[in-house]
């Protein structure tokens, strides 16, 4: 069997095990399938291992709840930094186990660690995807489960995410279809 594919059963089945649903099916799955239709769009000629990385953005995220650890903003980055890197270990760990080259594993797990924002292609493209994937699918909810953040508050998120995107997924983003509030919130930060 290609190693590849090998490697996309294992995450998949990792993925499998969550046990939070989405639609009937376990929520990494859908979150999945999620950015590795974004990366598809942003990045038409992807390789297969990029696609491969793009499923693994989220691998086993469930193991850690965020509340975890502190509910403050250090609290978040601590929590993600710790994501970041148990993420691409495992990640490494299942492509190896499938054969996967070592090369290829070390590059899918640069790139879902987050390492080299800006200046590695397929990091930058797993993060436009994970944007992406938020404004379309999941801020209506993070608003509603947030609803004593302030405006303020929202904006300064809202700024936070936007400045991690590339210019490409920024366009995707503006031809999302957002609840009104939240479009407008939106154009308010990424004005010029």
């Amino acid at each position: 069997m290609d190693p590849l594919l090998a490697a996309r059963g294992r995450v998949d089945d990792a993925h499998a095990a969550d046990p939070t649903h989405v639609d009937g099916r376990p929520a990494e799955l859908v979150y999945a399938d999620r950015m590795e239709g974004w990366v598809r769009r942003l990045v038409p000629d992807a390789s297969p291992l990029l696609l491969l990385a793009a499923r693994c953005q989220h691998l086993e995220r469930w193991t850690v709840p965020r509340d975890a650890y502190p509910m403050d903003r250090a609290g978040y980055n601590q929590w993600r930094r710790m994501l970041y890197g148990k993420q691409s270990e495992r990640a490494r760990e299942l492509l190896l186990e499938a054969a996967v080259s070592e090369r290829e594993a070390d590059e899918v797990a640069t790139w879902v660690s987050k390492t080299g924002l800006r200046r590695n292609l397929g990091t930058q493209a797993l993060e436009d995807a994970a944007c992406l994937v938020f404004f379309e699918n999941e801020i209506e909810s993070f608003t509603a489960d947030h609803e004593d953040y302030s405006a303020d508050k929202f904006r300064t998120i809202l700024s936070r995410i936007w400045k991690k995107m590339s210019p490409a997924a920024r366009e995707e983003a503006r031809r999302l279809d957002l609840r009104d509030d939240i479009a407008n919130l939106l154009e308010e930060v990424t004005e010029p």
